[in-house]
């Protein structure tokens, strides 16, 4: 999948945790993107069978979807709290790890959470 699938996935897995559904035009407020782009890349990732949009134009993040979502925003989370813990200013640890989540292998990602918790005793 695309980085900006990925991050589309995510975007709708943070706002299912905060609102009680999820519409199109919440995804294109908070990535500050157009409706039209959000409605072409929701087609996309229907298509993709990572997602459905009922009737009521409510997105619901399918197994496939959800699985690919918890997994970038896992490593979005791990990632900027591991810069932060070496110095990097939180705005910038958030966008460093934004960057950094799509292309870290698994075997890479798996790794540094292996080393960074040796250093942290857990």
């Amino acid at each position: 999948m695309k980085e900006s699938g990925e991050m589309y996935l995510e975007n709708i897995l943070r706002l299912s945790r905060k609102l009680e559904k999820v519409r199109a035009i919440d995804v294109a407020e908070t990535m500050n993107f157009s409706k039209p782009s959000v409605s072409r890349a929701l087609s996309i990732l229907k298509k993709d069978n990572c997602l459905v949009v009922d009737s009521d134009g409510q997105i619901v993040l399918t197994e496939k979807g959800r699985s690919i979502a918890e997994k970038i925003y896992e490593r979005h989370v791990v990632l900027t709290d591991i810069l932060k813990k070496i110095g990097v200013s939180e705005e910038t640890a958030e966008d460093d790890a934004c960057k950094i989540e799509h292309y870290l292998s698994d075997e890479t990602f798996e790794k540094i959470t292996e080393c960074c918790a040796k250093f942290s005793g857990e």
